[in-house]
């Protein structure tokens, strides 16, 4: 590298340019507090019991299970919407902020982990350099992924307690200028081109480096309680140790062997939460429908991808979908990373510090980009979230190197060109349908950004906009027996009763117990006056799903249509036990009644309607008719 030019940014204190990059946060993400629920966030806000609650702490720290929800296995995340309820509610307002929040403070402290890791290798003027990698960072519109959408959280979160973790143990090892504060053993000096800057007076530590290990083991264990990328962390940390501080895998370990320990044993936490959460509902794994093979090759173009959008970030795209691709087409991508990853390996002994750039990129990456993972979607900005620390801290050593004086315009330019793409981002952000339809714009062959596009217009009365979109989903998709028993519901809003059949029966020719399609398709035969067909849906769907009371409901007046007395009064038993307010549970049992010739019964049945529903005229008939028989 040569020789850093002086420059008078060196006096400039690091807590004003901290302010600076806070600031510049802030304004970048000042549209994003408007900006609704989407998606994932009504499961894991607006339809999560578990965060209605603080005390006990068990509850928020127990997310829900079994359902594919972002905080299942993620109890810390939980806890945070937890807090974030127990302040605003289910107003998006709150939970914006926090976010914001979150990503300015690993903001900070990536600034201070580059900041004291260049001190230490004698790179000047490191506060400025530290502030030109965490200022682009902060603001780069792949960042608004994990950010504007509230449930993502979860990335930016394990993000922070990465880094706090990393950076404890930086601040036990080298204090503000540079120095050593428990130096290497004598067996194993230090390589002067690590530790080269000597200069200035020694400052006194905020905490002993017993107490900054402490920090950096409980960041760990919270992260490892946020997302199961934080596996990587006691490794990163290693390589850290060995990179900038020890000089080798062995002298870090002798060094300090009790840290790493402490570090090992916050995997026993995550395993018992991975083990918790099994398959997440059937979004990971062989239960989602993706092999590890699958999602390799998958993976082989998505790391190239994220590094693309990282110099260019365009088109940035909210769901990217499931994008299988075959071997020959993976082939160059996987020699391209296979080369990538050959240069980082070759770096670490050589470039220690290119070296473990490249680690950080491709370690951070590695759970969720390898044949680990297995996801519907095989493409996810949000994954970049940390890995794009290392690209922003290359870019910014490289162009110094190269660019001069002339770095310092180039990187004031670059930051604010970011910062405004981030703030045009946000805006598709200001809606669901927004945000989904600027997905199927970018990615018109991706079925679930047709479905759920379609979801929002049936949500919204649109149903002819939700039937054009549905019959895309469907044709790119056959398969998926929600996008048919959705489409159908939409033919049935418009009257189109013949192609809703056809849609609800292809529903469950896909999936024979999808109890929702039995029930819909149930009413819409009782409707065409075909009474022994929604019978039998109407059973189907109540041995499939018992709880389903308006399945039952439902089942026990087509069964007293039909004559089955007996049987539709067990029903319609049922429903008023478990929901003593239903109108026509008690309204069925007193035409049950009546017919059975126990007027008595038949007379309470209607009272207790008339009670519910004092304008019910055909109710209060049928109560003087009842009164007469008896």
């Amino acid at each position: 590298m040569a020789s850093p030019v002086p420059s008078p940014a060196d006096e400039i204190s690091p807590r004003w340019l901290g302010a600076l990059l806070v600031l510049a946060v802030l304004l970048v993400y000042a549209n994003s507090l408007s900006a609704p629920f989407v998606f994932d966030d009504h499961l894991s806000i607006t339809e999560n019991p578990t965060i209605r609650q603080l005390w006990p702490l068990s509850t928020p720290l127990s997310p829900p299970s079994g359902q594919g929800l972002t905080v299942e296995g993620r109890p810390l995340l939980n806890l945070s919407l937890a807090l974030n309820y127990a302040i605003s509610g289910t107003s998006p307002l709150g939970y914006h902020a926090t976010n914001i929040a979150i990503h300015a403070l690993a903001a900070l402290t990536l600034f201070g982990l580059v900041r004291r890791t260049l001190l230490g290798l004698g790179v000047q003027p490191a506060t400025l350099l530290a502030l030109c990698a965490a200022l682009p960072w902060a603001v780069h519109p792949l960042q608004t992924e994990s950010v504007t959408y509230v449930v993502q959280r979860t990335e930016s979160l394990m993000g922070l307690l990465y880094l706090a973790t990393i950076y404890c143990f930086a601040r036990s090892t080298v204090s503000a200028v540079g120095r050593v504060s428990d130096p290497p053993s004598p067996q194993r000096p230090l390589p002067s081109s690590l530790l080269a800057h000597r200069g200035g007076s020694e400052t006194r530590p905020t905490f002993k480096p017993a107490t900054w290990r402490a920090l950096a083991v409980i960041a760990c264990a919270l992260g490892m309680a946020t997302k199961e990328v934080m596996l990587t962390a006691p490794l990163l940390t290693l390589l850290y140790d060995r990179t900038f501080v020890s000089g080798s895998f062995r002298a870090a370990l002798q060094r300090h062997g009790r840290f790493y320990a402490a570090l090992a044993v916050t995997w026993l936490l995550l395993a018992a939460l991975v083990l918790g959460s099994g398959d997440r509902g059937g979004t990971i794994g062989p239960a989602a429908g993706v092999t590890s093979w699958e999602y390799l090759l998958c993976q082989s173009r998505a790391v190239l991808h994220y590094a693309r959008l990282a110099v260019w970030p365009q088109p940035l795209i909210f769901d990217y979908g499931s994008d299988f691709v075959s071997l020959a087409t993976a082939a160059p991508y996987l020699l391209v990373d296979l080369a990538l990853l050959a240069l980082t390996i070759f770096a670490l002994w050589r470039r220690p510090l290119w070296g473990f750039l490249g680690a950080w990129f491709f370690v951070i990456l590695a759970p969720t980009s390898s044949f680990v993972g297995g996801t519907r979607q095989m493409l996810a900005e949000h994954r970049i979230y940390l890995s794009l620390a290392a690209l922003a801290v290359l870019s910014v050593l490289a162009a110094r190197h190269f660019l001069g004086r002339r770095f310092w315009l180039a990187s004031l330019l670059i930051s604010v060109a970011l910062g405004v793409a981030t703030f045009q981002r946000n805006a598709d952000y200001a809606s669901a349908l927004t945000l989904y339809r600027d997905t199927a714009a970018k990615r018109p062959d991706n079925a679930f950004a047709r479905y759920n596009l379609g979801k929002i217009y049936a949500d919204t009365g649109r149903h002819t906009e939700a039937v054009a979109e549905f019959q895309q989903t469907v044709q790119l998709k056959p398969g998926l027996a929600y996008a048919h028993f959705n489409l159908a519901n939409s033919l049935v809003a418009l009257s189109r009763t013949t192609e809703a059949q056809e849609q609800f029966e292809a529903a469950l020719r896909i999936d024979p117990r999808y109890a929702k399609a039995h029930f819909n398709l149930g009413n819409l035969l009782l409707a065409a006056a075909n009474k022994p067909s929604a019978r039998t849906h109407f059973q189907t769907a109540v041995a499939l799903e018992p709880n389903h009371l308006e399945a039952r409901a439902n089942l026990g007046g087509v069964l007293l249509e039909l004559g089955q007395l007996n049987e539709a009064r067990e029903q319609l038993e049922t429903v008023a036990r478990a929901q003593p307010d239903s109108v026509e549970a008690h309204f069925g049992l007193g035409n049950v009644f009546l017919l059975q010739n126990h007027p008595a019964d038949a007379a309470r049945e209607f009272e207790i309607v008339l009670r519910l529903r004092p304008d019910l005229a055909i109710a209060r008939e049928r109560l003087e008719l009842a009164r007469a028989q008896k």
